[in-house]
């Protein structure tokens, strides 16, 4: 063979040039897809066993190959090349120095095709397990954190302006809410993720007659996947899978935004962990929060690569095409970057330690508690719109007279309405207000124990 030819390569009679073996090669990156190889490799050589297309003493020199392969590259003994270009040819080729003809005899009624189609599914089937388990970690950090701080009171904000007061729990809660929700995406997505591919070969299927359903069994895949051509051409799995990163990256940088403000001299309602923290080397006091800084930043990338796969995907015709090796990169980059993430992020939380006295001053602030006075002056039978206009006028004069609504003497609160009495004073204070909503998904104390034991259940 001429120096620098491929396996595949006796069709050619030039050899490659060493600019377009590095350029379509994929082995320094797609190496991590090894163990999830040796994996498909085994159940497909089993199942060519179990089918007689090969012998069981073939089987058998496949199989301590094959483990002797995983033990090298475990130890970091393997020696990788961009000769063989990718994880499979290289494997491959080691397999068969180590068996000789029996290692020839695994190709046997597949393609990379769908053998990389199957290492990916194996790979992201993995990787959604971890990030569930990480999701429910930060969920665990976060309802710890919600139980210390039901009765803390703080401001709730529309358009970053003092809205109403509500629990800091009760906050906290609403990142659950939305960490639930990217949980369930995932383990969703999963089982679309857990279909077998192997089995369609380059496009068309196989004349070998092979047992599907038996290597699915054995790679605790949920079913094959009904159409050859698809099987080799699908990368929606990666697509979804990213989506759903996208989403759950997206709520953390809302989160970290509020953890930055929140952090800053500004609003002083936290303190963030030295630990997850640097200094300036210009400016002695400063403490930035760079994690959180850095999570607004990687969502962006975890969203660039979202629109890099469906790009990649966009003018495909069937079947397989080199395309698909450019899903590897973004897809790894998304996994390590969301697993990073989260790992960080629930130890992050569970290290915050909260002012809650500043929380509840910022809460006076803003005149909080002006729509719990208008719907009082409802609740005594004045029409809503009506009642909002009398609020408006008290919230004009208390502005006037720089105090709260709650520090005005009930006679000045007479010359709005004759509808206020004195049990006005307990919907004006902060308290008050938020014990008031009782009722499921609101602020009050109360309901928002309910939904940390429903939380708890959830987990």
């Amino acid at each position: 063979m001429k120096k620098n030819k491929k396996n595949w390569s006796d069709r050619f009679s030039e050899p490659t040039s060493e600019i377009v073996k590095r350029y379509t090669a994929s082995v320094d990156f797609d190496q991590r897809l090894a163990m999830f190889d040796i994996a498909g490799s085994l159940a497909h050589a089993e199942m060519l066993k179990k089918q007689n297309i090969i012998s069981i003493r073939d089987f058998n020199a496949i199989k301590k190959g094959l483990n002797q392969i995983k033990k090298e590259i475990i130890s970091n003994k393997f020696q990788w090349s961009i000769d063989y270009e990718d994880v499979h040819l290289n494997i491959e080729k080691r397999l068969t120095e180590i068996s000789g003809e029996a290692g020839k005899k695994l190709h046997t009624g597949r393609s990379r095709n769908d053998q990389v189609s199957t290492d990916m599914r194996l790979y992201l089937r993995d990787a959604s397990d971890q990030l569930v388990i990480l999701i429910k970690k930060l969920q665990e950090s976060t309802i710890a954190l919600a139980e210390k701080h039901i009765t803390t009171i703080m401001p709730g904000l529309t358009h970053l302006q003092v809205a109403q007061p509500i629990s800091f729990a009760h906050h906290l809660l609403a990142y659950f809410e939305m960490l639930e929700r990217d949980k369930a995406r995932f383990i969703d997505s999963r089982k679309r993720i857990n279909t077998l591919p192997l089995g369609a070969a380059a496009l068309a299927g196989t004349s070998f007659p092979i047992n599907r359903k038996f290597v699915a069994k054995l790679l605790k895949f949920e079913t094959v996947m009904e159409n050859s051509l698809d099987a080799v051409s699908d990368r929606d799995f990666l697509i979804e899978f990213n989506a759903n990163a996208s989403l759950l990256m997206t709520h953390l940088s809302r989160w970290s935004e509020e953890l930055v403000m929140w952090s800053s001299p500004f609003f002083n309602y936290i303190e963030i962990s030295d630990s997850f923290c640097t200094g300036s080397s210009i400016m002695p006091q400063k403490k930035n929060p760079d994690v959180p800084e850095l999570v607004r930043a990687k969502t962006g990338r975890v969203n660039g690569h979202l629109v890099s796969l469906l790009t990649i995907m966009k003018s495909q015709a069937l079947a397989y095409n080199k395309d698909n090796q450019e899903d590897k990169e973004p897809i790894f980059d998304v996994v390590d970057t969301v697993l990073d993430t989260l790992r960080i992020y629930g130890e992050m939380i569970s290290k915050i330690k909260v002012f809650p006295k500043n929380m509840e001053n910022a809460a006076l602030k803003g005149y909080a508690t002006a729509t719990d006075l208008a719907d009082y002056l409802v609740k005594k039978g004045l029409p809503f719109r009506e009642s909002h206009g009398i609020v408006a006028k008290a919230v004009k004069f208390a502005i006037e007279q720089d105090c709260d609504l709650s520090n005005i003497e009930l006679s000045k609160l007479r010359k709005f309405s004759k509808l206020i009495d004195q049990d006005v004073f307990k919907y004006l204070s902060l308290k008050g207000s938020i014990q008031t909503r009782k009722h499921v998904g609101a602020t009050g104390f109360n309901a928002v124990k309910s939904a940390i034991k429903k939380a708890k259940s959830k987990l």
